[in-house]
C-alpha cells in the first residue's frame, strides 16, 4: 500500500512505452468509442474554417465552454479575416479579454488574418503546412481546423491528449509534436480524429490532471499509470 501511495507523487520518466497499451491500441480504441460515441468532432461553435480557427486560439488556456460564451457576439462584430485584420487591438482585447490572455490572443488573432489575406487572398488554407505558416498558428490548432472543417484525419494534442497519452504509456515523449508523431505511428489513421476528441472527453470526465477517477476508467488494465497507482 505504502509503495502504491509513494507512487502517486513520483516524477517518473519513462524511457520505453508500454507494451499493454500499444499490442492492445484497437482494444482501447473500442472502448473509447463504446463510452463517448459523439466524440467525434470539437466542441468549438463555429461556422466556418476561419470561425474556427479564431475559436482555437481563443480556448488556449481557457474552456471551450467559456470560449462558446463569447464567440456568437465576437463572429456578428467580426465576420471575415478582413475585419480582424483591421480591428482596434484594444478594442479586440476587451471583446475577449474573458478567455484570459487576452492580449497575446488578441494580437495573434490580428497578425493570423493578416497572414490570411497577404499570403492566400483571404482564404483559408487546408493543410498542415500553410496552416501553421500563419502566425501564432501551431500544429494543435492547425490540426483542430483540419479534422473538424476540412475532414481529415489527424492528432490533435491538446493536455488532455498529452496528460492520457502520457499515461497510458503511448509515448515517452512530453513534447506535443514529437507526441502527434508518436500516436500517428501507433493509431490507424482512420482513427487520428475520433481517437483524439474521445481522449479529450475522457479527460474531461475521467481521467483528471489531478485525482484521476482510475478505478472507474474501463482503460485501466492497459494504462500504465493506472497500474501503477491503483
Amino acid at each position: 500500500m505504502d509503495k502504491k501511495r509513494n507512487n502517486k507523487n513520483k516524477d517518473t520518466s519513462y524511457k520505453t512505452t508500454y507494451e499493454p497499451a500499444v499490442k492492445n491500441i484497437n482494444k482501447i480504441l473500442n472502448i473509447l468509442k463504446q463510452e463517448y460515441p459523439e466524440s467525434v468532432y470539437t466542441e468549438l461553435k463555429h461556422r466556418d474554417a476561419f470561425q474556427l480557427l479564431i475559436a482555437t486560439i481563443l480556448s488556449a488556456q481557457s474552456t471551450d465552454k467559456l470560449v462558446n460564451k463569447v464567440t456568437p457576439e465576437l463572429f456578428k462584430k467580426y465576420r471575415s479575416p478582413e475585419d480582424f485584420a483591421h480591428a482596434d487591438i484594444n478594442e479586440l482585447e476587451q471583446d475577449i479579454k474573458s478567455t484570459g490572455f487576452y492580449k497575446n490572443k488578441a494580437k495573434s488573432i490580428i497578425s493570423c488574418s493578416k497572414d490570411i489575406i497577404d499570403k492566400f487572398n483571404g482564404k483559408m488554407p487546408e493543410d498542415i503546412e500553410n496552416l501553421t505558416s500563419l502566425f501564432g498558428v501551431g500544429r494543435k490548432t492547425a490540426n483542430v481546423v483540419l479534422a473538424n472543417v476540412f475532414d481529415r484525419q489527424a492528432i490533435i494534442v491538446d493536455t488532455h491528449v498529452r496528460r492520457i497519452s502520457y499515461r497510458l504509456g503511448l509515448t515517452v515523449n512530453q513534447d506535443p509534436v514529437k507526441i502527434e508523431f508518436d500516436l500517428m505511428k501507433i493509431t490507424p489513421r482512420h482513427s487520428w480524429s475520433s481517437f483524439s476528441h474521445r481522449i479529450i472527453s475522457l479527460g474531461r470526465t475521467i481521467c483528471f490532471a489531478r485525482n484521476p477517477k482510475c478505478p472507474e476508467c474501463r482503460l485501466l488494465k492497459y494504462c500504465r499509470y493506472g497500474q501503477e497507482n491503483i
